[in-house]
């Protein structure tokens, strides 16, 4: 196929690893998905064919990681614009000033000097799925037997009057670690003594169900600690949320009546946004003014995958449970946040665990196989104080390409847990995003 623009070479990559060599390399929390989807692919094989990954992150940066792993002789080439890429997870813990940027930041030297995938930091702008190339910020065209994207999320703008990308400067979202995530963070260390804190919570569905309400949780602890007269009020568009009576619990343990929690019945919902005066109007028309005001948008896919082609409707892209491969176009996998997946929840242990199975099924539909049947765990820690945690764990599987949860398979914390047993939690939350990390990236720096 020739192109006017450029086109990357391909790669030399290094000889396949056993079966044994490769199960073995395994991480714990990773073991599962794995196992499972991964069963009767041919691993020693060298099917001929590039696949190209969109979004460095848990689920873009394993994917590229595994399906090296499963055939290294796949020519993988993974798009990231970021040269060093920042977790949602554990960001919450920067906020509170307990963890470093520095701490939540990975890069791709693993990926690349291990693995032999080709990291090109650029912006992917469009996709031909009927050519099937990537064009790249940098006017570079990419061709691909296979695509996969792990784009995110993207937020809809002015879904709440008032609130573009512009008001965000002012008034940050933070559902994005990064820059974002320092900004909340100086505004915060800025705060008077006895100012509200707000944070406007979205409808479902949204990235990371219960990171408004550890954020809101790890706020108090900040304030409690640095702040003591200043409270956090949570609007929400909900009446329910995902670990709400272990939440509501921690917070009246911890907190006493610095949170409160206000829900869609009660007046919840913002519908309005001033951000240069940090104030928020509710839908009966309640004006609640902040000294520090933080909203989290209504949420889509990324972009790349609009212009894939593969978001329906909702603005999110359906998929076939099994291998996680685009309803809408041929050869197009996509994992995370961006996918119509429930009840597999949007976090990045959803995101690592479905790259997996995309990978082996990628994979397997190079080399002229069948993928095994697709099986998924999600574990999903959250922190009420840096002491203080609280887990809910699934278990999901197929059934007649939709995704489903595996019946008596996992479960929330004990409400009647004691503090040693929150406190093992807590340790328990540490010790994932240091295995995830690890297993999505190498190494992680220390917190």
């Amino acid at each position: 196929m020739q192109h006017n623009q450029p086109v990357l070479d391909n790669i030399s990559t290094p000889t396949a690893p056993s079966r044994r060599r490769f199960l073995h390399g395994l991480g714990a929390a990773s073991m599962l998905p794995v196992l499972a989807a991964c069963s009767t692919t041919s691993l020693g094989r060298a099917p001929a064919g590039r696949v190209v990954v969109v979004g460095g992150g848990f689920g873009g940066a394993t994917a590229a990681k595994y399906i090296k792993r499963a055939n290294p002789a796949v020519d993988v080439v993974l798009i990231e614009p970021n040269k060093r890429f920042h977790t949602c997870p554990m960001s919450n813990l920067v906020l509170a000033g307990e963890r470093t940027m520095d701490s939540i930041s990975h890069g791709y030297d693993e990926l690349q000097g291990t693995y032999g995938v080709r990291v090109v930091h650029a912006r992917a702008d469009d996709v031909n799925p009927t050519a099937r190339t990537v064009r790249l910020s940098t006017g570079t065209v990419l061709e691909y037997d296979r695509l996969l994207l792990s784009p995110g999320i993207d937020f809809r703008w002015n879904a709440i009057e008032g609130y573009d990308e512009r008001a965000s400067e002012l008034a940050p979202h933070a559902w994005r670690a990064g820059p974002q995530t320092m900004l909340l963070r100086r505004q915060l260390e800025s705060i008077q003594d006895g100012g509200t804190f707000v944070l406007s919570v979205p409808p479902d569905p949204f990235r990371c169900p219960p990171g408004p309400y550890e954020r809101a949780s790890l706020i108090a602890h900040y304030f409690s600690r640095h702040k003591p007269r200043s409270k956090v009020l949570i609007l929400d568009a909900k009446d329910n949320f995902s670990k709400q009576g272990l939440f509501q619990a921690a917070w009246k343990k911890l907190y006493g009546d610095r949170i409160e929690w206000v829900g869609l019945s009660k007046d919840g919902r913002v519908v309005r946004v001033d951000a240069a005066r940090r104030e928020v109007q509710t839908e009966f028309g309640t004006i609640h003014k902040a000294a520090v005001l933080n909203v989290v948008p209504p949420q889509k896919a990324g972009f790349i995958a609009e212009r894939a082609g593969v978001t329906d409707a909702s603005g999110w892209v359906p998929v076939h449970a099994n291998t996680f491969e685009s309803r809408q176009q041929k050869d197009i996998y996509v994992v995370g946040d961006a996918t119509i997946a429930a009840p597999m929840p949007k976090s990045g242990f959803t995101a690592n665990t479905q790259a997996k199975v995309a990978a082996a099924a990628i994979v397997a539909s190079l080399d002229g196989s069948t993928p095994a049947q697709a099986l998924w765990v999600n574990t999903c820690y959250s922190l009420a104080s840096p002491d203080y945690g609280v887990t809910v764990a699934g278990v999901f599987r197929v059934e007649n390409d939709k995704i489903i949860s595996v019946p008596n398979s996992g479960g929330l914390s004990s409400a009647n847990a004691d503090d040693s047993i929150r406190r093992t939690e807590a340790a328990y939350a540490q010790g994932w995003y240091q295995a995830i990390s690890q297993d999505t990236w190498g190494t992680p720096r220390p917190a």
